[in-house]
């Protein structure tokens, strides 16, 4: 029986972390510069790790 305390708090961490995905996505979209585009990249693959750590998470507590 997957622990629902644990697999919530873990969707909601999800949620936040798509939210944050997409407004990087969109602020570097709107700037421009190398330095920016650095930031903003470094800042998105941060939060992909993050994410692809809370899915293996979520699916190891699903099993």
């Amino acid at each position: 029986m997957p622990d629902s305390s644990k697999l919530f708090e873990i969707e909601g961490q999800i949620a936040t972390i798509r939210a944050n995905l997409r407004n990087l996505t969109e602020q570097a979209a709107a700037r421009s510069g190398a330095g920016d585009e650095d930031l903003a990249a470094d800042r998105i693959a941060a939060q992909e790790a993050r994410l692809a750590s809370l899915l293996q998470q979520r699916e190891a507590l699903s099993k």
